[in-house]
């Protein structure tokens, strides 16, 4: 079969992006890899983002820089990473608001981008179980019983991250599946919230479990329910809500690795193969637990359908129940 000048053209383009892509590959990274955190220093996703970079640099042989760039719940470092150079040198570490933000805040143009089409997906690093816990003075023990004691009329409030986070999207769907009214409190971060319910300025807490099961033994903290679909290994006596009657309730949490859209494909392989084997490695498997998290890895379609899946099921969820960051 004869090609015509157009079709010559468009093969030799492809093969010669072919084999820039390859070549590129063999050599990468040849300098700085930097990775952008939308949140800032001293938080779990930037802890967590630092301890792969550690590991990724040992295996690279090559410096790897974590980037802060917090604001508007991570859509600035998001938005900034989408807008990089696609050539392996820039990587976004992210958890799973990156998918749901648009859905919750009024994203200016220069502010915006597309979760489903502007970003190759890489890995999917760890899973993340939301808990909901309890202060004692509430008096409530199980789910049924705070329930019960929300349509009786007691005042009972819910502290979550932040509006829009995926543990405010749990509380809300939770509120709504059971008819009931807990008021939400929204804090700035895990961190402040854990510290107000532990301290009984609010009754309840949708959390992760890692700042939160040192309380669990100490009486201090009534752990309620998973909201995962099923137990936790962290916290394996920790019923789930499916247990106790709210079978469509099911939210959890994840982080990943994204590049820019374009990022040559063995590149993101590479990068992929390492992750894969650094979260294999016992000392970070240990460190993940601290977080309250549990390693995933796969190939980079595990992460894509993860958040393609997100998109369509939480972005419904998310307007349904009218959240937003306001």
């Amino acid at each position: 079969m004869k090609l015509d000048r157009r079709q010559w053209m468009a093969a030799a383009l492809a093969s010669t992006a072919l084999f820039a892509g390859a070549a590129a590959a063999q050599t990468y990274p040849e300098r700085p890899i930097s990775v952008v955190v939308g949140y800032p220093p001293g938080g779990d996703t930037d802890a967590m983002a630092r301890m792969f970079a550690d590991k990724l640099s040992q295996r690279l042989k090559q410096t790897v820089i974590i980037e802060n760039k917090p604001g508007a719940g991570g859509t600035v470092g998001n938005t900034y990473v989408g807008r990089a150079q696609a050539d392996g040198y820039t990587l976004l570490f992210t958890p799973n608001p990156f998918t749901t933000a648009p859905f919750v805040l009024k994203l200016s143009p220069s502010a915006s981008y597309d979760v489903l089409n502007g970003f190759e997906p890489i890995i999917k690093t760890a899973t993340q179980p939301l808990v909901l816990v309890a202060h004692p003075s509430a008096g409530v023990k199980t789910v049924p019983a705070l329930v019960a004691a929300a349509k009786g009329g007691k005042a009972l409030t819910y502290a979550s991250p932040g509006a829009g986070s995926p543990m405010h999207v749990v509380a809300e769907w939770l509120n709504r599946s059971a008819g009931a009214k807990i008021m939400h409190v929204p804090y700035r971060g895990v961190g402040p919230s854990v510290n107000d319910v532990v301290a009984g300025h609010v009754d309840t807490a949708w959390v992760t479990l890692g700042p939160v099961t040192q309380y669990f033994a100490q009486g201090r903290l009534i752990p309620l329910a998973i909201g995962d679909a099923q137990r936790s290994v962290l916290a394996p006596n920790v019923p789930t809500l499916v247990e106790q009657g709210y079978k469509d309730v099911v939210v959890g949490a994840w982080n990943g690795f994204f590049a820019p859209k374009g990022t040559p494909p063995e590149v993101v392989k590479l990068l992929n193969g390492h992750l894969n084997e650094i979260l294999k490695m016992p000392d970070v498997i240990e460190k993940m637990a601290t977080f309250g998290a549990l390693p995933a890895g796969g190939a980079p379609d595990v992460l894509g359908k993860t958040n393609a899946s997100e998109y369509q099921v939480m972005g419904k969820l998310i307007k349904e129940l009218g959240i937003t960051a306001d």
